[in-house]
């Protein structure tokens, strides 16, 4: 099991990115006529490859329309990602990262690029404005969040440059595309058919990576898949990180997310896995047709029925923090003494008191959903009542905590969705894809000199 991923503390600005298979030294090669795939290129079944291909011999900087991209602005957005994401990565996938990175910086400036010939452009106190929403959303003042990215060997203008890309494509979309994407009443009425349709069955919201795999290869993919799933359990970087950078499903730009599907809408195999999953757990490898995938449980729910993990509840939260240093038999300790008060609180009207004699910190919080908290204590705050408390959880490095529930609001029996809303999704939809291919045709037509 692993926990609910992270929200993304800067937007897309930490987006995880999509992978690049490195080719090595090949003095000669050849593929069998019956592995050859219909691409409709004209490709030699028993071809030769002459020389070399490696993509690492190249310096990390592009001039791209005559805007140059430079090593430092790769370097420094590299450092944003790895250091908001706590990721652990070896050299080879720093390598693999930068190159990634690079890409990433292309499109921004052929969005940016794009925008400008309608004029569109994102100004100054526009930019700043967004920066010091996103220092909010790491909990920093805009100078505390200038001093971090310096720390972690980003920098203000590296963040600053991503932001004007996102918003410049943003409202380019809003003019150029968005007026011409049409969803008709019909169709929104469909899918409400289709939704009433489907009361009472089981939904899932899943996240997959895909490889394909000959039977020659399937040994090797099922073991790369394996050490991917390893290093997602030991928290060494998140199922996102491997979604966008290693599957081969057209998911990966949204880190593999599946959306919410139903058993019949998924392939035999990973129907049976997700029926049979834990929200929060990785399965894998899975055989599918054509290789194997991960499969990620993200959340479960019926159609149009409530589920108790939709109620909101109104909660406080009490902290005890470990002087630094504390070890883990210490933390323990101190731990069982925390435990042992929490069991003596009679309703959240004796909070602060039992805070006041162990120092504890009280935190409020009126609207939080069960559903929205890890998959662990979700188990635990389905089976309380208003008035009882969590046990203790934490960590030697970050004290001990527990949650007295205040108050709980039920959820209703399911209720359609609204038209509106379901139309606004399917634009949106239809928006994203039209956006994928205006990209698309503008790295064919750009003139890119990589140095």
């Amino acid at each position: 099991m692993i926990s609910k991923t992270k929200a993304a503390r800067t937007g897309r600005a930490v987006a995880f990115l999509a992978g690049l298979a490195v080719a090595g030294t090949v003095a000669a090669q050849t593929v069998s006529d019956n592995s050859v795939p219909s691409t409709g290129l004209d490709i030699p079944a028993n071809m030769q490859i002459f020389g070399k291909v490696d993509p690492n011999v190249r310096k990390p900087t592009a001039i791209v329309n005559d805007s140059v991209i430079t090593g430092t602005d790769v370097d420094q957005r590299v450092a944003l990602i790895v250091s908001a994401n706590e990721l652990k990565l070896s050299a080879e996938d720093r390598d693999r990262l930068k190159l990634q990175i690079l890409r990433q910086l292309i499109d921004e400036t052929l969005q940016i690029q794009e925008a400008k010939t309608s004029d569109i452009t994102v100004t100054q106190p526009e930019i700043t404005q967004s920066f010091d929403r996103v220092s909010r959303n790491f909990k920093r003042s805009p100078a505390e969040m200038r001093t971090y990215l310096r720390s972690v060997g980003s920098s203000e203008r590296s963040l600053k440059r991503q932001i004007e890309g996102e918003l410049a494509w943003q409202r380019y979309l809003r003019r150029k595309v968005e007026p011409n994407v049409n969803v008709s009443d019909e169709e929104v009425q469909g899918i409400l058919d289709r939704i009433k349709a489907s009361k009472g069955m089981d939904e899932f919201h899943v996240s997959e990576i895909y490889l394909s795999a000959t039977p020659e290869r399937a040994q090797q993919v099922n073991a790369t898949m394996r050490q991917m799933i390893e290093k997602i359990q030991k928290g060494e970087a998140p199922f996102e990180y491997f979604a966008r950078n290693s599957s081969e499903a057209s998911t990966r730009a949204v880190g593999g997310d599946l959306g919410w599907v139903r058993a019949a809408q998924l392939p035999d195999s990973l129907a049976a896995a997700a029926t049979s999953m834990q929200v929060g757990q990785v399965a894998g490898p899975i055989e599918v047709p054509g290789g194997f995938s991960i499969l990620y449980l993200v959340d479960k729910r019926q159609v149009l029925t409530a589920d108790p993990r939709d109620a909101r509840l109104a909660l406080k939260q009490l902290t005890v923090r470990f002087p630094a240093g504390t070890t883990q038999a210490g933390a323990t300790a101190r731990a069982a003494e925390f435990a042992k008060a929490v069991q003596t609180i009679q309703g959240c009207g004796g909070v602060a008191k039992i805070a006041g004699d162990i120092g504890a910190e009280v935190v409020d919080s009126d609207a939080v959903s069960i559903r929205d908290l890890p998959p662990a204590l979700q188990e635990i705050m389905l089976k309380l009542q208003v008035g009882q408390a969590t046990p203790p959880f934490g960590s030697a490095q970050d004290g001990v905590r527990a949650l007295v529930v205040c108050g709980r609001d039920d959820p209703r029996n399911g209720d359609l969705p609204q038209a509106e809303a379901i139309q606004r999704q399917m634009e949106q939809t239809r928006v994203n894809l039209r956006a994928q291919t205006l990209l698309r045709d503008l790295r064919r037509d750009a003139v890119i000199d990589y140095r």
